[in-house]
């Protein structure tokens, strides 16, 4: 990991955690950092250090009383977001608060901090596919086709219209409050999933760049299914995903075209078991946030007030589809 030349572990800098302290899960003080190789940080929620700390990290909202002050030109304030645009507003930024904003760290490839929800990485780049799955049969024993763990049935993009319509033309057991099938959430599911289905829909909430969560990595690749992905534009998964890994709603004119090629997998394992050839090439890695954060926040040269002249334009003008594109079917729906 990069350690800026100008470096000083003597020179302790203060993050400063705005907003609600209990959804970061984190320690306060420096244990977050004591593995880094840029480790002279510490977190606070004291907000009386508001203008001494070294950079305030704001989650989700700037509220009315987060004036920067004129002391504070020299201080780092960041963003950050997990959700897509479509969930978050970014509120409380006026006018003036959105030029107050230095840096982004949100899942976005254009954020100055990137902060995926997970990362791929191959142990050789050369070597995307592994000769020993070539002996293993990944549809064996499987019965059932199409399974779903859903909960928000109101998502803007209208994905649960788009998985009932998929249901006309191949069975596509959704469970959870959106159908009428249920399981616990626990490992139980999964072991369900790897042992009876041949396909997952891991359909995200919205249609929004780079915004590609759990619903992939941890539902879909992280056990022996093959994930049908609705989302983000079929180039960020390939960005994101190992090498034909998924199946992207986007290939597909309609639902029923996706379920007569899910059919022609199904009566043929050879071109079902290509997408897990990817398996034993490589591991989804720990970004490490917090050492990025603080080994930026100590070469600090680049926080340039008024970087973003509109920070929430930047988080929204263009970067989500409306749910309508997805099929023609589908009923428009306003953010």
């Amino acid at each position: 990991m990069y350690i800026p030349d100008t470096y000083d572990p003597s020179q302790v800098k203060t993050i400063l955690l705005a907003n609600s302290f209990s959804s970061w899960g984190v320690e306060l003080g420096p244990k977050v950092f004591e593995e880094c190789p840029v480790n002279a940080c510490t977190l606070s929620t004291n907000w009386k250090q508001n203008e001494t700390a070294d950079a305030i990290l704001f989650r989700d909202t700037i509220n009315h009383s987060h004036n920067r002050q004129p002391s504070q030109n020299k201080q780092i304030w960041i963003i950050y977001e997990l959700e897509s645009a479509v969930h978050s507003y970014l509120t409380g930024f006026d006018s003036r608060k959105r030029e107050q904003i230095n840096w982004t760290a949100t899942y976005r490839v254009d954020s100055d901090i990137v902060t995926p929800y997970e990362k791929w990485v191959y142990y050789d780049e050369r070597h995307k596919t592994d000769v020993k799955n070539r002996e293993v049969n990944f549809a064996a024993g499987k019965t059932r086709q199409v399974a779903w763990f859903v909960s928000n049935c109101n998502a803007p993009n209208n994905r649960l219209q788009y998985a009932k319509e998929l249901q006309k033309y191949i069975p596509v057991d959704i469970y959870g409050g959106c159908g009428p099938l249920t399981c616990p959430r626990s490992s139980k599911c999964f072991d369900l999933l790897n042992k009876d289905y041949r396909f997952y829909l891991s359909f995200e909430n919205s249609n929004c760049k780079d915004y590609i969560t759990e619903k992939l990595f941890a539902n879909g690749l992280s056990h022996n299914v093959l994930p049908i992905v609705m989302g983000a534009p079929k180039s960020d998964y390939l960005h994101s995903a190992p090498v034909n890994s998924f199946i992207h709603v986007d290939d597909f004119s309609s639902p029923k075209q996706l379920a007569q090629y899910l059919h022609h997998l199904n009566e043929n394992d050879t071109a079902y078991n290509e997408y897990f050839q990817w398996k034993g090439t490589g591991e989804f890695i720990n970004t490490f946030f917090w050492c990025r954060l603080c080994t930026m926040v100590h070469d600090g040269g680049s926080a340039v007030v008024g970087k973003y002249t509109d920070v929430s334009r930047w988080w929204h003008e263009g970067a989500c589809e409306k749910g309508a594109s997805v099929f023609t079917t589908c009923v428009e729906r306003p953010y």
